[in-house]
């Protein structure tokens, strides 16, 4: 058990510091090209990159045993949790500040605590309230120092946000409560999230010529922040036996990004920053000393 939590530790803080980067660079690539374009494009990245991964390590061979329903459910999973929730929350970083979106985004692992307490019957402690209690805490304090970068409609950016952590907080219980592949799952799910973002875009936007840094832009969310990252978080709640003390390191992800967001748009970081760090922190701390106790 405490090297299944071992690894859903590392793979839970590599897939934080490949996320950390989501916000600017999406700040940045929504500068000239619409939000589904975007999303479709590095969806599509994602998608191929994961198709090549199962076809190396074999996975893709499970394909042939997979009956409809199976295929239909990931599908339905790509729809809620990641077509529903990076629409909205690329939507949400085009509307507000980078730090400001990311920060509101950050509701999720709140509601992964919630939903695995509601779904998969986890049990909820007085340590692991405490802690998720804090790390939020954290968040409300970063958000009220960072409403000044808002750059369109600062209300629905901030119910976008809100809502895609709703979106992806029950969407990672859910692909936890069914025991199929990951890398095949996830391969699914960004075909889905390619196609409902190409099929709205076609429809709703007009598409602009992508440059070739704009292109590496989208090529690390496509294959990085999207291929790489999301397939590692999975694996890390997959082999969790507790989702909240793996979801609670994403509360590092706002103040990380912070910082990239301060060295490349040059947005100004406030005190509230360093006080929501000592939260933040404080509340992982908990957890891990919780871990510790519990011979996870």
């Amino acid at each position: 058990m405490k090297q299944h939590m071992k690894k859903s530790y590392i793979y839970a803080g590599l897939t934080v510091l490949i996320w950390s980067t989501l916000a600017t660079v999406v700040k940045l690539v929504l500068k000239d090209i619409p939000n589904f374009q975007a999303l479709a494009i590095s969806s599509a990245f994602a998608f191929v990159f994961l198709l090549i991964l199962n076809i190396i390590n074999g996975s893709i061979k499970e394909m042939k045993h997979y009956r409809i329903k199976d295929c239909l459910t990931m599908a339905g999973l790509g729809f809620l949790g990641l077509f529903m929730y990076s629409a909205l929350y690329y939507y949400g970083i085009a509307e507000l500040g980078s730090q400001e979106a990311c920060i509101l985004n950050y509701l999720w692992p709140m509601m992964i605590v919630i939903f695995a307490c509601i779904i998969l019957k986890e049990r909820i402690t007085v340590k692991k309230i405490i802690a998720m209690l804090m790390s939020f805490a954290g968040i409300v304090v970063l958000t009220l120092g960072s409403g000044g970068a808002s750059s369109g409609n600062r209300l629905f950016g901030i119910i976008a946000c809100v809502t895609a952590a709703v979106c992806y907080g029950l969407f990672s219980v859910l692909n936890k409560k069914h025991s199929l592949n990951q890398n095949v799952t996830m391969m699914w799910i960004w075909f889905t999230t390619a196609v409902c973002s190409l099929v709205l875009s076609l429809i709703f936007e007009n598409w602009q010529p992508v440059a070739g840094v704009q292109w590496l832009g989208i090529a690390w969310l496509g294959i990085v922040v999207n291929a790489v990252a999301y397939l590692l978080w999975a694996i890390a709640l997959k082999g969790a036996s507790d989702s909240a003390k793996i979801a609670n390191l994403a509360y590092l992800v706002p103040f990380i990004s912070i910082i990239i967001s301060w060295l490349v748009l040059k947005e100004q970081i406030t005190i509230n920053a360093v006080l929501a760090l000592v939260l933040i922190i404080g509340g992982i701390l908990i957890q891990s000393i919780s871990l510790k106790r519990d011979g996870n």
